[in-house]
């Protein structure tokens, strides 16, 4: 069975917790970029660049709290022992 410690699931939690805070700035930053290539598009090619966006959302969502609470899980368990 695995060993989780506690001072990892906390770093995990606080992890969580700035990759809540980070998500808006990142997501900005990126859209940014994206929306100043596809806005000389027509109707269509801003109606899949929206439905791409909300997918890109999501996965920067994911992505985001995957490395974030990783890495507070790992700085807690280095802390916490």
């Amino acid at each position: 069975m695995m060993d989780l410690s506690l001072a990892g699931l906390i770093g995990a939690v606080i992890g969580t917790i700035v990759a809540a805070l980070a998500y808006v700035p990142l997501v900005t930053f990126v859209e940014r970029g994206l929306r100043s290539r596809a806005s000389a598009g027509s109707a269509d090619e801003r109606e899949s660049f929206e439905r791409e966006a909300s997918l890109l959302r999501r996965a920067v969502l994911a992505a985001d709290i995957i490395v974030f609470a990783g890495i507070g899980y790992w700085l807690g368990g280095m802390i916490g022992d």
